[in-house]
């Protein structure tokens, strides 16, 4: 009997586990068909961009599959001889990188300080972050365009860092606070006994245990700045201008130039993405901290 009841428990096993795999299997089906949906639009972009502006007039983009000779590089050479968009792209690097920088940086100060370190008002003053996190973008504009303009930045890429590490912050704050306060109190008591101060404990303890918060932190304040027209069109002007203002302007300005808008629109759309995938383990570790315990 007791031999019967093995062999239906593996019987049962056997099918469960066949089961699981055909519908593990339909499921990952179904994501892979999502994603290359997904993905239309970007490789139907990428294919005109390498076509003639003549081509993309008279026919979609899927002609190349059975005329593969309109392909050409010409688009981006001629992109790359715009002084207008070559300056942008670096200007949209020069406002990206040092506001995703500022943000994690004085987010993760921030956020360990109102996690593990006492001062008045600490809880007073945490609310006040939450409640920043309402304030639309839209509310600062004329304000702070007053402001820049007394100091002296409005319109220059100074400003626009400044802007986005503003707005930045409230959410890195409240972000990184929760994510540093799960970590257990007894592992930062046992560094304090060994004679770590609140910068070594930081940098050697939170920092690490904290990586995949603050990388997922750094992928949305580079997403959110690098693909931002608003608060660029604003606070720039032709000179400090970023890509998605310059593309704006082109269109403005000329209409119907698709042999520099998509070349542009790619570049623009295509450095974003890498970033997301080339770090998309942190990204999704930081999404999922805290889920499991």
């Amino acid at each position: 009997m007791s031999a019967l009841d093995t062999s239906v428990r593996g019987k049962r096993s056997r099918a469960s586990r066949l089961a699981s795999g055909a519908a593990g299997g339909a499921l990952r089906a179904f994501l892979l068909v999502v994603a290359l949906f997904w993905l239309v639009p970007t490789f139907g972009l990428l294919v005109s961009s390498f076509r003639e502006p003549t081509d993309i007039a008279a026919s979609g983009w899927w002609k190349v599959f059975s005329a593969p000779a309109q392909l050409t590089t010409e688009s981006y050479r001629t992109l790359l001889e715009n002084d207008d968009i070559t300056s942008s792209l670096f200007n949209t690097i020069w406002i990206t990188v040092p506001a995703t920088l500022l943000v994690v940086i004085i987010g993760a100060m921030a956020g360990y300080a109102f996690a593990w370190m006492d001062f008045k008002g600490r809880d007073w003053w945490f609310m006040v972050v939450i409640a920043l996190l309402v304030v639309p973008v839209q509310v600062a504009l004329i304000p702070l365009s007053q402001l820049f303009g007394d100091i002296g930045i409005f319109g220059s890429i100074t400003g626009v860092v400044l802007f986005h590490v503003a707005f930045g912050l409230p959410f890195a704050i409240f972000l990184l606070r929760n994510f540093f306060a799960e970590i257990p109190r007894e592992l930062l008591e046992a560094a304090r006994l060994d004679g770590a101060g609140e910068a070594r404990l930081f940098m050697t303890v939170v920092l690490p245990l904290g990586a995949p918060a603050i990388a997922s932190l750094g992928i949305f304040q580079f997403l959110w700045v690098w693909n931002d027209m608003l608060v660029a069109l604003v606070f720039s002007d032709s000179g400090s201008q970023p890509l998605t203002v310059a593309l704006q302007q082109q269109v403005r300005q000329f209409g119907s130039n698709i042999e520099v808008l998509a070349p542009g629109a790619f570049i623009s759309m295509v450095i974003p993405l890498a970033v997301f995938f080339a770090f998309q383990r942190q990204f999704v570790s930081g999404v999922m901290a805290g889920a499991v315990k």
